[in-house]
This record gives C-alpha cells, structure tokens and sequence, in this order.
C-alpha cells in the first residue's frame, strides 16, 4: 500500500463497538500495526460482556488440564454441532472450537484469572468447559481494554454510528458520525446485539416479542442493533432469524431475575410434568415453546415456601414469594383442584402428577425426569401455589449479520463486502436451538473479534 494512501485516510481502522468482540478487534488490529478508532454509543467501554457472568466456554484449556479433565476442540465441535442439529455455519463453529484454547490462555496473559475451582460443566454435554473468570464478565473487559494500553488506539464513547462510507471501488472506507465522515482503510461491525430495539426484536425475533408485558434485555441498554442496521443498508446478509437465547421468568420483579429454582413442580397445561425442573437454562426456553400457550406452571406448598432460601434465585426466598402470592402474582388455592381451575391446567392429570411426584419424593428418586434427591419437596401441605412461568427475559440476540471463518461480512450472494468485518453479537450463525453451553457467546465474541480485527488490518495494509 502506497504510504500516502495510508496518510490521506483518518484511521487504518475503525471498530464499531467497544464490548468484548470490539475490544478484542481493536487490540488484536492494532497489534497488527493499524492505527485504530473504536466507538462506542455507551459512556464508557465493555458493553454486554461486563455485564455478564464472565464466562468463556472452550475445551482443550491449561485450566482443564490442571483439574484433570481430558477434552479437545473435536469433541466440542462434534457435540456443538450434534446439539443444534447441523444447522449451524460448520466453518464459524470450527473456529470456535479450534481457537478456544489459545484465546483463553490469551486472556489469561493480560491478567483474567480462571481458577479451577470456577470450571463447571455449563451447558449440557456433562464436560467441564464453562471457564468462569473470578471478577465475572468486568474482569475480562477490564483486560481487554487495558490491553489498548499504549497502543495507536483511540477511543470515542456516548457515540452513535449510524452510516457506513462505501467507496468507488465498493470497498468500506469509514463511517458518518453525526454528519462527519472518518476514513479508513477496513471497518469492523462489533456494536452487540438488538435486544435493546423493540422494532428489530419484532422483525427479526419475534419470539422474544410473545410476552411484551414480561420482556426485558440482559445485555447493555446501548445494544440496538446500529451495526446491523448500517451493514444491512450497503448490502449485508443476515443469518439466523429468530435465534437467540430466552430465560423463563415468573414475572415476579426485574432484579435478579434469572433463575429459577429447581425444587418447584413445572406443568404444563395439561397438567403433565414436561421436564426435570432443574435442566440447564440453554435449553428450557426451547422445550417451553413447544407446550400448549408456550407456557407452565411452577407448582409447590406452604411447606416448600416457608423453607424457601434466596439462594441462588431471591426473587424465591420464602418472604418474597409471600409478598408475590399477597399481590396476585402466584396463584393460591387450599386443595390442588381448586387451584387447577384457577390457573386453567387439568384438573385430574395435575392430581395424578403431584401423586406420582410426591411418591418420588417419598422414595428419593424422581423416576419420571431424574431430578436429584435433594430437589425433591413434595407437595402436600396447604395452601398451595402457582406461578405462571413463559420465556420472556432476552439473555443474547443470536440473529446478526453473515460472516464467513474470516469474519468478512457477506452479501446475499455470499460474497464478502470489501473492507467490513464483524464479530460477536452483531453477527449470526453460531448459535441454534440449543445454547451449547453457558460462556459460548463470550467465546464467540472474542474469538471472532480477534479475528476480525487482525483481518481488517491486513485488508488497510493491502488497501490503496
């Protein structure tokens, strides 16, 4: 590349989005040599990822090795696409897995501390590849910025992008800011997800639209889909309509929110036991849908709620449901007919459930879906209550643009857009029906995000 042509343009990159994936672009861009602006529409850096949990999901790691748990990128692989059917981007998948390892020991490198005693099995394979970083997600975006450190990085926050610059030769060259074009040789689309835009969720997740009274987003407040939105506009392909993930909720009350626990009686409206009450969230939202109204109920006794603690859900501590159950929110009823005309569930088929249950209890073994004994609390004293559980809480939007193992965004005629890259929840084809495992969106996003940003400062040096 012509050196003038590098000196007439504002940045060699620019990256949309400062969360985990722009981050990671922006460091891993500028340790290519570019000179970077990353923006972000929040006051300040981290997006989604500081609010989350911390969790990198990835096998083949130094952390799984000191606990002694034997696991590799081809089984992770094998099962991430097993889980979801094959109807994932296999290459986005591959990559996935290969790079999980060496992007965790990455992190690792710039201080995120991932203890052994933090690795658990988050998802639904029974392999400990849920790697918990000990400050959760602030930890690993504190590293991820504090890599910038004295690197050709600049940063504008409480900035919105709304426009894409495409050049002559139909190539990203910059964005509009407020009326103001900034050049530059490639651009990375890392600005999250749409879960904070109701007119997007209705387009393209209308599942999460089923319950408007009980939706809210997990994830930054900031995250309106901006970079879908602009690449959408120069001609970018979306991939995955309707994917994402959704957490069951009460309805109870906003603040912490996001578990349920595993003692209640979930029934359908047939007044059936559909599942063990204590599988993994990754996949309870999925089975639910397929229940009539796409909803259930949490059933348990006064007994149960008395003895109710606030750990690790509360909202179910055993005062709070009181308050619930006084405000109308759960059902109450002093015989379990009563209380299946109330909540619209069959009367007779909850009768025989809560019998076959309570024997289970009885016996120490659930012999219908498996839960362990020690969730196991019959349901026999009066009152009794219900609370109407539906998947409502938007954890992750999976629907985003298309991209190939590159991270270059696609056309609908699977082409790459020259010069735009994206990464993490901006982009679609890595997750399905089945979250594979808790920390996998944290994954893609940096995983994908180095590569990303690495890409586009190739592309810039190549740019004339």
């Amino acid at each position: 590349m012509a050196e003038s042509a590098r000196a007439s343009r504002d940045y060699d990159v620019i990256v949309v989005g400062a969360g985990g994936a722009g981050l990671a672009a922006a460091s891993a861009a500028a340790d290519a040599g570019a000179r970077i602006l990353a923006i972000d529409a929040a006051p300040k850096v981290g997006g989604s990822t500081a609010l989350s949990g911390g969790v990198f999901y990835a096998a083949g790691t130094s952390v799984q090795r000191s606990a002694g748990v034997v696991d590799t990128p081809d089984d992770q692989f094998r099962y991430y696409m097993n889980a979801n059917q094959h109807k994932l981007a296999p290459a986005i998948v591959r990559r996935l897995c290969d790079e999980g390892a060496d992007t965790l020991e990455w992190l690792i490198s710039l201080g995120v501390r991932f203890p052994e005693s933090n690795l658990y099995v988050s998802g639904v394979d029974g392999v400990r590849r849920g790697h918990r970083a000990e400050g959760h997600g602030a930890e690993i975006a504190a590293a991820l910025e504090g890599s910038l450190s004295g690197k050709s990085v600049d940063i504008a926050t409480s900035t919105r992008v709304r426009d894409l610059i495409i050049d002559d030769a139909g190539r990203a060259s910059g964005v509009r800011i407020d009326g103001q074009d900034v050049s530059a040789g490639a651009v990375v689309i890392a600005s999250g997800g749409f879960g904070a835009n109701p007119r997007l969720l209705a387009e393209l997740y209308p599942d999460a639209t089923r319950h408007p009274d009980l939706a809210w987003y997990i994830g930054s407040s900031f995250c309106r889909g901006d970079g879908l939105e602009m690449a959408r506009a120069v001609g970018a392909d979306v991939a995955a309509v309707n994917k994402g993930l959704l957490l069951l909720t009460p309805g109870f009350a906003r603040e912490l929110e996001t578990y349920l626990p595993g003692w209640v009686v979930h029934v359908n409206h047939e007044g059936r036991r559909f599942i063990n009450e204590s599988t993994e969230y990754s996949v309870l939202a999925s089975v639910l849908k397929e229940q009539t109204a796409g909803e259930c109920f949490a059933i348990f006794d006064e007994k149960s709620r008395a003895a109710s603690r606030s750990t690790p859900a509360p909202n179910w501590a055993a005062d709070r449901l009181a308050h619930f159950i006084e405000t109308g929110h759960i059902a109450r009823a002093d015989t379990l007919a009563e209380l299946a005309d109330k909540i619209g569930v069959r009367e007779e088929t909850l009768a025989t459930t809560i019998e076959t249950y309570n024997a289970g209890c009885d016996r120490g073994r659930d012999e219908c879906f498996f839960k362990k004994p020690e969730l196991l609390q019959p349901v026999r004293t009066p009152p009794f209550h219900a609370a109407r559980i539906r998947p409502a809480i938007i954890c992750w939007t999976g629907t985003g643009l298309r991209i190939d193992r590159e991270a270059r965004v696609l056309t609908k005629a699977d082409r790459p857009i020259a010069g735009l890259f994206a990464a993490g929840e901006a982009t679609g084809g890595a997750f399905g029906e089945c979250y594979a495992g808790g920390g996998a969106s944290i994954a893609n996003a940096i995983i994908f995000g180095r590569a990303a940003g690495r890409n586009a400062a190739a592309f810039a040096r190549m740019a004339s």
